[in-house]
């Protein structure tokens, strides 16, 4: 195995890097920013059209915002789908309820890690749709745009993730 093969992480800066010339990339050729969060309430808007169309068809949210399957939403998809053939490519895909750090510091629960999963996923979306994006949209798109917003917002989300690792992790780390 070379070092791009290995099972070990890629250098957080090369990826950083990486990511910096995708959206740029992305500008360039599609004209279109990276953003995430609104794909999550598009989805909720297209499952809640299966159920009840016309009660979808009044919200003033999703007149704004029509529930459909756009460009951000193949990007989602797309996150997923380059993510599982990264890891299959280095050989680092397996299905795991529990992660290793995780079942270290708390123990094998494989319903207290979903509990917590769960709630953290509702505080990520709920704390994006208040701030109207989420750390795609506003860190990496604004960011590139000179916004003072995309800024502030990308250092909180790295003061957020900072506090959250020592709050969860503790000093040490693992």
């Amino acid at each position: 195995m070379d070092k791009f093969t290995s099972p070990r992480p890629w250098n957080p800066y090369l990826c950083g890097g990486l990511s910096g010339l995708l959206v740029v990339l992305s500008v360039w050729i599609a004209g279109k920013y990276f953003g995430a969060s609104t794909t999550f309430v598009r989805s909720a808007g297209l499952i809640e059209q299966l159920f009840d169309p016309e009660r979808v068809a009044v919200m003033d949210y999703f007149i704004k915002t029509a529930p459909k399957i756009d460009w951000q939403w193949m990007f989602v998809a797309g996150i997923f789908i380059g993510s599982y053939l990264a890891a299959k490519f280095i050989g680092g895909f397996k299905i795991q309820a529990v992660p290793d750090m995780w079942q270290e510091r708390f123990g094998p629960s494989t319903a207290k890690r979903a509990l917590v999963a769960f709630i953290g996923g509702v505080i990520a979306i709920f704390g994006a749709r208040l701030a109207g994006g989420c750390p795609s949209g506003h860190g990496l798109s604004g960011t590139l745009q000179l916004s003072l917003s995309g800024f502030i917002a990308l250092v909180c989300f790295f003061l957020g993730g900072l506090l959250t690792a020592r709050i969860i992790y503790g000093r040490e780390g693992r």
